[in-house]
């Protein structure tokens, strides 16, 4: 399916889990209020609002579950077992969300279970009987189109079977429009479908139904075949062009353009502009927060360090910041004034592989550093590191320069992403973890990057670091 379609179908499933959950909720509230119990009534301001954290929690967590990038055509297990999961997590969110606001109104439990029960039937049902209307669904998509296939051999009769099995969402394949002159007359996959000479597309542009051409051909014959990318443009003719002849692979590829010259971008970290503005805003925004509110304790912090031992307050060091710029790098000192002239001495007792060195136990820390480090306190100064764009506060790590002189060439790749103050790995073992386990959990990191992965990476930080688990 392609992506255009599947977002409008996650809008549409979406838009039916909100009027569901809305007929649910009334449903509910009425049936409550009829049972032989305890009277039951809720004022209308908070039970709007307690409507809203409802369906925030049913599309949300559907969302969170991909339920929405999935079309049910017919599968009633699937979609009861989704649906359930579905519902009772949004219950639990819900009453996470109500004991939080700590509404003077109590929520019966009885219309918990009936919201939750009317809830599950109705999009079960709903769900289970798309299937059943898929034609209409189609329709409403916009997805239903004719398809024609040009290519040669494998290759073109892959991408017919790709388009063959995307029949029930509205793809329909017409034919193969041979390049190479080697797949017949016709071809049998689950269906027949004629096979078309080269020459034959203008004929067929002026003679059929023809929504999209799929272009599925070597990057040499992209070439040789410009004057039918031409023509289908002359038609007015959707053309697409299966694009695996490219050898980028961890890269996203997508279309962009410099003033008129239309360009093919491959992006090995994120390229959403506004999520990413959405991630930069955050990081002002909590970072000035955080400045403000802890500008007392730093400044006491500060006194407290010189005081107990010699040497500056805050420790300055280079580090490697997005794409390997380098920037200063703040950090309250826990060591030693001078540690990093001791460093050679202790080089024996490292506990990391690879480039990273990392000591438990490390001898020039400080009595104040040791407590600082344990509660990641020494970090605070990189509040400022995130205010300026240097950090943000979800990222792999900033690396010293000397750090990155050793990397292999795949684990320079974690780089393209701003540097934070904390990470995947750090909510997941830690120092527990060797050095490429370390890297290969940034390229995860990257790859798979969203701003709930990074809500969710804060807030499992922030128990480590109240708990004194955080670097040693």
């Amino acid at each position: 399916m392609f992506a255009g379609h599947q977002q409008r179908a996650a809008v549409l499933f979406a838009a039916a889990d909100i009027v569901l959950t809305v007929i649910a909720f009334e449903a509910a509230y009425q049936t409550r209020s009829l049972l032989p119990l305890r009277q039951f009534s809720i004022e209308a301001p908070i039970r709007w609002s307690i409507l809203v954290a409802v369906l925030l929690a049913v599309v949300g967590v559907g969302r969170a579950m991909g339920i929405y990038a999935r079309l049910y055509t017919g599968n009633v297990r699937r979609a009861a077992v989704d649906t359930l999961r579905q519902v009772a997590l949004s219950m639990l969110a819900l009453m996470a969300l109500l004991y939080l606001l700590n509404l003077e109104t109590p929520i019966s439990r009885p219309f918990t279970a009936l919201l939750a029960a009317y809830l599950a039937c109705g999009l079960i049902v709903y769900r289970a009987a798309a299937g059943g209307f898929r034609g209409e669904l189609r329709k409403a998509l916009g997805a239903e189109a004719s398809f024609f296939v040009v290519g040669d051999g494998e290759k073109a009769l892959e991408m017919a079977r790709e388009l063959e099995a995307a029949e029930p969402y509205g793809a329909r394949l017409s034919g193969i429009v041979d390049c190479g002159r080697g797949l017949g007359a016709s071809q049998q996959l689950v269906k027949q479908y004629p096979v078309y000479p080269l020459e034959a597309l203008p004929r067929l542009l002026n003679e059929q139904v023809v929504d999209e051409v799929v272009f599925a051909v070597s990057g040499k014959q992209v070439s040789e075949l410009e004057g039918m990318f031409v023509l289908c443009d002359e038609h007015g003719v959707k053309t697409r062009l299966v694009a695996d002849f490219f050898p980028h692979v961890h890269s996203r590829m997508y279309f962009d353009r410099f003033g008129t010259k239309p360009l093919l971008t491959f992006s090995t970290s994120p390229s959403d502009e506004l999520l990413l503005l959405a991630k930069r805003i955050f990081d002002i925004v909590l970072s000035a927060a955080s400045l403000v509110f802890l500008a007392i304790p730093m400044a006491a912090l500060a006194c407290a360090i010189k005081l107990t031992s010699k040497g500056p307050a805050i420790f300055e060091q280079t580090r490697c910041g997005l794409n390997g710029r380098a920037f200063k790098f703040y950090k309250f000192r826990s060591m030693v004034e001078n540690a990093e002239a001791l460093r050679a001495e202790i080089e024996h007792l490292n506990e990391k592989d690879g480039p990273a060195f990392k000591i438990a136990d490390d001898p020039r820390l400080t009595v104040l550093g040791r407590f600082l480090r344990r509660y990641s306190i020494d970090e605070w100064p990189q509040f400022w590191n995130v205010l300026r764009g240097d950090m943000s506060f979800v990222g792999p790590r900033p690396a010293v320069p000397s750090e990155v002189e050793r990397y292999e060439v795949w684990q320079r790749r974690r780089l393209r992403m701003r540097p934070g103050l904390t990470c995947l790995w750090a909510v997941r073992g830690r120092d527990k973890l060797d050095f490429a386990t370390w890297m290969k959990m940034d390229l995860e990191y990257i790859d798979n990057w969203s701003l709930s992965l990074d809500m969710k990476i804060l807030l499992q930080s922030i128990p480590r670091v109240l708990g004194g688990r955080g670097a040693s």
